[in-house]
Parts: structure tokens; sequence; C-alpha cells
């Protein structure tokens, strides 16, 4: 089964950041210029913390504050769920569901060295599986004679 860390091999290390004590209209700038539904909260390469579409829906606009006079310290997610880089997908997914998020960043020796979504690893899931449904049919078209 593949890791975190394949994933990242795949997709790419980058990590996209801003600072606690930016605004969270520059957040959300970030993360529409990067097509990406969360950004980590980061000072001096520490993580701090992470801010996602659904924050900022639930943080500003259900409670009428604008986005342009608040900061990310103020409405980012402190206690954030990381992941070493050698778990497997599955744990990944299992991890994300019972706590019901959908960005984790993965960490290791407390560096982080990447982030991948639910819909990197859904996408991986299917991959796998699609690859051990052509060795199956490929096993069975043998045992035919075809």
């Amino acid at each position: 089964m593949k890791s975190a860390k394949d994933i990242l091999e795949s997709k790419g290390h980058e990590v996209w950041s801003i600072d606690p004590d930016s605004t969270v209209l520059d957040a959300l700038k970030l993360m529409a210029d990067k097509s990406i539904g969360a950004v980590l909260v980061m000072r001096d390469e520490k993580l701090r913390g992470i801010l996602s579409e659904r924050d900022y829906a639930r943080k500003i606009i259900l409670e009428g504050k604008t986005s342009r006079d608040s900061k990310v310290k103020d409405v980012m997610i402190r206690r954030v769920l990381c992941a070493a880089p050698d778990r497997t997908i599955e744990e990944c997914l299992a991890l994300m569901t019972d706590k019901r998020e959908r960005h984790l960043p993965i960490v290791e020796k407390k560096h982080v060295i990447g982030m991948v979504s639910i819909g990197d690893l859904v996408k991986a899931v299917i991959a796998e599986q699609q690859f051990e449904i052509e060795r199956l049919q490929q096993y069975i078209d043998g045992d035919n004679g075809q």
C-alpha cells in the first residue's frame, strides 16, 4: 500500500503558507491564486495552524466579520492534525474521516514536507484499485487461454 510520502512524490512537496498576523483576506487571495482549499499558517518555518475555506465560512461570514479586518491567527485552527510520511493512504483517510478534516500536513522531524487533501488520497486509492482490477483481468484472461 502506498504511503503519504508516495502521494507527495507524485503531486509535489510544495506547501503554501501564510503568517498568523496576515489578514484573512490575504489568505483567501492566496488560496484563490493557488486553487487550494486550505493554507498552512506558519512562522519561522514552524507550523502554527491551518485555515480552510470552511473556517472562513464559519468564523468570518456567519459571525458577520470582515476578512479585511480579521487576522488569520484569530480564526485559524491551532491544533493541526498531521501525519508522518510513512503513514499509509488508508491510515490517512481513516484519520481524516474520523476527525472530519479535509487537509493533512505531512510532517517529518517537526518539518512540514507537504500536504495532502482528501481528494489526493481518494484519487490514489482509485488508481490502486484500477491497477489491481487490471492485474486480475490479465490473470483471468491468461487462465482462459486468451
